[in-house]
């Protein structure tokens, strides 16, 4: 386990412990909140130091907004900052002292406005408990003592507390949360450049826009050059992303609304799309004046997966993929208009791969999902194979690893042979060629998928795995099963006899 990671845990137990009677929900955003106003403190101090030891050099002022607005740092007036809230934590205006805080730094900072919670001095909030939760957010040292790595330290903690809100708060949480490792390996497969347009329609808290920016830093050893574009209908879950985002330093328009109803950014055009819209929405509206989206059917009125599929396919610029999550039954439902809408997706060379997930994974729902994976051209490029008219299909329902009794998690190895997979079929950046692996993984033709009536479960078209024979006959293995019964069998008698004994000394005769 990793320091990080012991921290979060250390962090949680204890933050939750402080919770009392409040509901995850409400208690959301009191925490939250507190780790974003840290994050933006210490970051203030920071620069401010730095501003302050070269005041004689430079002449900078450090209580000068403008220089922080240069660095991308937000301005904390005094009334804000960790330190002088940290120090009236035991004050019972504590509460009071919090909303006052919030609402200067949304003064301040434009791009802040409206998004912080300010119901901190509320009465049902107890406000000793309070202060012992900004004493244990106070205690995360974020001071980067010249190694770089202190910066990210709420940002993992966020991310985490995040998850572990969801998981509290069960399918209500699941609403504003896709668990790490899915949005990890989406990432994994589409593989976003910098300089590129992302895109997540139902963004949630924005996990998947973090994990494009980590994925960039990794591999091109840049960040904050992809632009991003979110909208999300749930006002609170909303703020959340904003904060989320904030808290990374990743600048991106993400805007409030009914996205298949009222899309804010009607004209856009992406590379990226990852997306994990809620799975068989029934009570819900498309604007239907929006002809363009819906040229493959309009969607049925009791499930929004195929509105959502068609969506995403109408902001795919030229090159543009797409990583989407939706229920398996998206994959064969022929219901309504739905199996139509499939075909002409399917014939119009839209899918680029299907891949089956375990069961598990999700905080609110046990409906098994599957990923799609959309492609605007599959041609052939200097970077890529042409796979026209060819669908790739993964079975990755055997991977990942139970982390708790109901959790199920897709492991970093799990991610980097599924997305591996995908690289060697789709790219010429592999030396090794792509093969179809019984059990795995196959490439159908669209011929292939006609047969199946265009059906896009990957076990149609995987050709099944072979047991492996272990060199006994049936007649030693069902020697050996009937000895093991016959024992066990023994064993139940026994315990039985034992049973009756115990129950006749304190007289109770079976």
């Amino acid at each position: 386990m990793t320091d990080n990671f012991e921290l979060e845990k250390t962090l949680w137990a204890a933050a939750d412990k402080l919770r009392n009677n409040m509901d995850a929900a409400e208690y959301k955003h009191v925490v939250l909140g507190l780790i974003f106003l840290k994050y933006i403190s210490d970051a203030f101090d920071e620069l401010y130091k730095k501003l302050d030891s070269e005041k004689a050099e430079t002449g900078a002022d450090p209580e000068d907004k403008d220089e922080y607005t240069a660095e991308r740092v937000f301005y904390v007036p005094p009334q804000a900052r960790w330190n002088w809230l940290q120090g009236r934590a035991k004050l019972p205006t504590i509460g009071k002292d919090i909303d006052d805080a919030m609402d200067a730094i949304e003064k301040d900072n434009a791009s802040l406005k409206g998004v912080l919670p300010k119901d901190y001095a509320r009465p049902a909030l107890d406000k000793q408990r309070l202060g012992e939760l900004i004493d244990l957010i106070g205690s995360i040292t974020l001071s980067k003592n010249g190694n770089g790595k202190g910066k990210d330290v709420l940002g993992f903690v966020f991310e985490y507390f995040l998850g572990q809100f969801a998981d509290a708060e069960g399918k209500k949480g699941g609403q504003f949360y896709t668990p790490a490792s899915i949005v990890k390996l989406l990432v994994a497969v589409l593989a976003p450049e910098p300089e590129k347009r992302v895109y997540d329609g139902c963004c949630g808290s924005g996990g998947m826009f973090v994990q494009s920016e980590k994925f960039i830093e990794l591999h091109e050893h840049r960040k904050g050059k992809i632009s991003i574009y979110g909208q999300e209908s749930n006002p609170t879950t909303h703020k959340l992303a904003r904060m989320n985002l904030a808290i990374r330093g990743i600048d991106a328009k993400i805007e409030l609304g009914d996205t298949l109803m009222n899309d804010k950014f009607p004209e856009l055009k992406v590379d990226y799309i990852l997306a994990n819209p809620p799975f068989n929405v029934s009570d819900y509206n498309i604007n239907k004046a929006e002809t363009h989206k819906w040229k493959y059917g309009i969607p049925p009125t009791g499930n929004a997966n195929y509105a959502w599929l068609q969506h995403f396919v109408s902001k795919l610029a030229p090159y543009g993929t797409a990583g989407i999550v939706l229920a398996n039954g998206s994959m064969s439902s022929e219901i309504a208009t739905e199996g139509e809408i499939r075909k002409a997706m399917i014939e119009a060379d839209l899918i680029d791969c299907m891949v089956a997930l375990p069961s598990q994974l999700f905080y609110n729902t046990q409906i098994p999902a599957c990923l799609w994976f959309l492609a605007r051209n599959k041609t052939e490029t200097t970077k890529f194979r042409n796979r026209t008219n060819e669908v790739l299909f993964i079975d990755a329902r055997e991977l990942g690893t139970m982390i708790s009794r109901k959790q199920r998690e897709l492991t970093d190895d799990d991610i980097e042979h599924v997305s591996e997979i995908f690289h060697k079929w789709r790219s010429k950046e592999y030396e090794t060629e792509y093969n179809d692996v019984a059990g795995l993984c196959k490439s159908a033709s669209i011929q292939d998928i006609r047969k199946n009536n265009y059906i896009l479960t990957p076990g149609r078209y995987i050709d099944f795995k072979e047991v492996e024979e272990d060199g006994e006959s049936f007649n030693e293995k069902m020697q050996m099963l009937t000895a093991k019964l016959s024992e066990q069998m023994q064993k139940a008698n026994d315990l039985d006899e034992t049973i009756k004994q115990n129950l006749a000394k304190i007289g109770y005769e079976l």
